[in-house]
Order: structure tokens, then sequence, then C-alpha cells
């Protein structure tokens, strides 16, 4: 019993140990990635406020192109209402005055028209070089047509009457500053979206319009989740849960939102822990049970080379016993004397052939069962107390028979019946009941011994269990072998209640 709770100890401490590894390891772990997790997202922080910062320079300069735009159309108000007083005064100082305002728009483009978009005149327009619509060549006129066509699709073009219902059209486009600055904006925003994209490093990151569906530009992410609207939604789904997008206003109602999550190898790191821990219990379980094959190999053969040396051993006197009794049988006055000497030595003789078939395949006959518990119970009864009271039921089973073999199950019956008398300190009764159930032979074996507490129903059977003062806890690990590995049945302690007994239930094949 010492041996055995030595044993369970070292268990329990080793397992408590590998607990104690494994949460340090998973604390230490779980520690670095909180560090590198909280790094990240003050980088994230940090990367977000520049963006923040930049857009703010973005607008800025947007808002500045708009206010040039709005200027150039109040210039082109100025000189449509002076083109107006040209047609309608007669003032000649009024006429020069209205005349240089008119000649003072140097660098935006316009087309004059009458009220069905006929081309009346233009000015600053590079590509056409001539002042008379007639002196134009057809690449000239068509030009002017298509950007006519152009100024019409973006712009609204200011009316100018000057006599009754007639009215000309002034349709102006953005002068040259204005239109290279425009392209220098669109510069801007551009650089703007790639810095986004490469200075987020590692970190995945979208970039919507103002509705969050339509992405603009993206970094870090495997452009097949993109394509596909499912995956699409579920990933921005997923960085909405974990950060507020970032607003970009660019001025006016252009709005930018940019989307990002923990990184890649962030996401690894939070999941290593785990991933650890398995392994680490894999590899555990895997020594565990390297470590307990290798054990009951050499417990194998240990048993083995015990009971073939033991086989070895009873052998010699065994021979010498026998030729005694025939010395014996030959001389008066001993018939009372050798019937029992020739039992114990045929006793002897079958436990030799016991340990010889320990650690090979034994032969296993359809025996009668009832016959063979019997024959125990017989060499048994008048060898233990005369106060244990032996019961055999189940009469209508007397021609059952069962595959076993006979000197290894015999063995097995005298280690539990010789338990149960210990269980009993020799004074009781001993029950043996057979039944059959779906091709199954179960024996029942009860005392009325002491009982074994629910906790060691299983180790009852474990090498070095006893609950004797000199008991090496072999018997029922013997047992358990021969009904398992050799019978290929099963046994399990059934029943017990302390101070009352126990049951024993041995299954076999029929």
């Amino acid at each position: 019993m010492n041996l055995y709770y030595k044993k369970q100890r070292w268990k329990i401490f080793l397992f408590i140990s590998a607990l104690l590894i494994i949460a340090a390891s998973l604390v230490y772990t779980n520690f670095l990635v909180k560090k590198i997790a909280n790094e990240e997202r003050e980088k994230a922080r940090l990367w977000a406020e520049a963006i923040q910062k930049k857009a703010s320079l973005v607008k800025y300069t947007s808002l500045l192109f708009e206010k040039l735009a709005t200027e150039e159309r109040e210039k082109m108000e100025w000189w449509a209402q002076a083109t107006k007083m040209l047609l309608t005064s007669d003032n000649n100082n009024d006429q020069n005055f209205f005349l240089n305002i008119l000649n003072s728009n140097d660098n935006i483009p316009l087309i004059l028209t009458d009220e069905n978009y006929n081309i009346k005149s233009w000015r600053n327009i590079d590509s056409v070089h001539s002042n008379s619509f007639s002196e134009l060549t057809e690449a000239e006129k068509n030009y002017l047509n298509k950007l006519l066509e152009k100024i019409k699709s973006e712009k609204k073009p200011i009316e100018i009457p000057y006599f009754k219902d007639l009215k000309d059209l002034l349709f102006f486009d953005d002068s040259k500053i204005l239109s290279d600055l425009k392209l220098t904006m669109d510069d801007i925003i551009s650089s703007f979206i790639s810095e986004i994209v490469i200075n987020s490093a590692t970190v995945p990151v979208i970039m919507t319009d103002s509705t969050q569906n339509h992405i603009i530009s993206f970094g870090n992410i495997d452009s097949s989740i993109l394509n596909n609207p499912k995956n699409k939604s579920q990933l921005i789904e997923s960085m909405l849960e974990q950060d507020d997008p970032i607003e970009i206003d660019l001025g006016g109602s252009d709005k930018r939102y940019i989307f990002y999550r923990d990184s890649f190898l962030l996401t690894q790191l939070k999941y290593y822990p785990f991933i650890q821990f398995g392994v680490i219990g894999l590899f555990l379980l895997i020594a565990y049970f390297l470590f307990s094959t290798s054990r009951r190999a050499e417990q194998n053969q240990v048993w083995v080379g015990m009971s073939k040396e033991t086989a070895h051993q009873l052998g010699t006197p065994l021979s010498s016993l026998m030729a005694w009794l025939e010395v014996l049988k030959l001389r008066e006055n001993t018939n009372d004397i050798t019937p029992e000497m020739e039992k114990d030595v045929i006793r002897l003789n079958t436990i030799t052939e016991r340990f010889s078939k320990i650690g090979s395949a034994p032969d296993l006959n359809n025996e009668n069962i009832y016959d063979v518990l019997n024959n125990s119970i017989a060499y048994l009864k008048p060898r233990v107390s005369q106060k244990v009271i032996f019961e055999m039921h189940n009469d209508l089973l007397i021609d059952t028979k069962a595959p076993i073999n006979i000197p290894l199950f015999e063995w097995v019956i005298e280690n539990l019946i010789k338990n149960a008398v210990d269980a009993m300190s020799g004074e009781g009764k001993i029950k043996i009941e057979v039944s059959v159930m779906h091709k199954k032979l179960m024996i029942d074996l009860s005392d009325t011994g002491k009982g074994i507490e629910k906790s060691d129903f299983k180790n009852v059977f474990q090498p070095g269990y006893t609950t004797k003062k000199r008991g090496w806890g072999l018997g029922l690990s013997l047992v358990k072998r021969i009904i398992e590995d050799y019978h290929k049945g099963k046994i399990f302690v059934k029943t017990s209640e302390i101070g009352k007994g126990t049951t024993f239930r041995i299954v076999l094949n029929t």
C-alpha cells in the first residue's frame, strides 16, 4: 500500500509541477503579447493622429482651391456685367471703362454663345489662335465645340441680357493656375492615400468613401477577400468591433473613413499561448503514453521473469517430493498421510504449471465453469477457517461452459477467495453466483468483509496496492491480468459497502 500511495503522490507532484510550468509559461507569454499589443496600438494611435493632421492640411488646401474657384466665378460675373454694360451704354467713357474690365481677363478661358449655344466669341483658349470663327480650321472648331460641351456639363453659364428677351450665355472654365492647382490637389490626395497604406506597416487598413461601402484603397489585406462582398462586409464589421474608424474630412462633403485592426502578427501572438498550451499538453500526453507503455512492457518482463524463475525453483523440490511420496507409499501405516501429501504435491505441480504459462498465450478450452468453481472451493475449504461459509447458487447453469484455461482460472478464483477470507478476518460468508446475459458469462463473488472505499474500486487492481501489513499488492493485479489479457474478459468491483462486504464480478465470453 505504501508503494502504491508513494507512486500516487509522485504522480500528483509531477502533474502539479507540469501545471505550474505551463501556467508560468502562459503568464509570461501573455505578458509579452500584451506588451507588444500595447506598443502596436500606440503606433497605430500615433499613425492615426498623423493621418488626422495630414487630412487637416489636405482639407485646408481644398478650401483654398474652393475659394479660388469662387473668386474666378465672381470675376466672370463682373466680366459678364461689363459685357452687358458695354453693349447697352452710349457713353464713351463708360465704354472704355467696361472695355478695360473685359481686357483685364487674361487667364480665365471663356466662350460666349447666343441662347442657342452658337459660339460668338472666345478668349484665353491657347489651342485657338484666331478671333474670327470663319477663320478657324475644322480642328479648331471641333476643339471649341468639345470644350463648350465640357464646360456646359460642369458649370452653369452666366446669362447676359442685352436687348428685350435676347441674351447671350457666358461659359467659363478654370484658369490655367486653378487647373494646375487642382492637378496638384489630386496628386496630394493620391499621395495622402498612398501614405496611409504604406505607413500602416503591418496593420491591415481599408479606406472607404463616405458611405463606408465603396473601398478606395487598402493595404496588408488579401485582395481576394475584398473581391467577395460577404467577406468584405465581415472584415469591415470585425474592424468596427475592434476600433472606431478614423474620419477624414477633405473639405466640402468629401469624407473618407479609415478602418484598421490588429496586425496578423499580433493576432498570431494572441493565440500563441493557447497553441503553446495545446502543444505542451499533447507532448505531455504522448510522453505519458510512451512512459506508460514502456512501464507496462517492463512490468510484463518482470512478471514473466518472476513466473519462469518461480516455476523453475518449484520444479526441483517438487520432483524430489514426488519421489519421496512413492517411497512412503511402499511403507506400512502411511495411508492416512499420503493422500493429503499427494494433493499438495499435485497442487505444487499445478502452481508450477500456472507460473510456466505466464508470458505465453495459454490454450483456452470450453470447460464446465460450475465444476471448476466447485473444485476450487473443495480444495480451499479444508485449508481456511471453519468459520467461513461457502455458498454456490444457480444450479440451473450446472452445464454452462466457457473458454478458459483451468490452471490460470483456478488461480483467479483462489486469489479472490483468499482476499475475501482476509477481508472477513477468517469469519463470514462467501457466496458465488453464476449468470448468463447477452452471450456473456458473469460470475459474482461476494463476501461479508470490511468493504472497499468507492474511490479505490480501480486502485485495488494496481500493482503494489494492499491493505495487509505484509502484503505485496500483486494478487488482484495478477487476477486482472489473467482475466483481461489471457481470457479477454473483464473483472471489476461490482458493489462494496464499508463494514458490509464486497462483490467482484468476472465477465467471460461464452
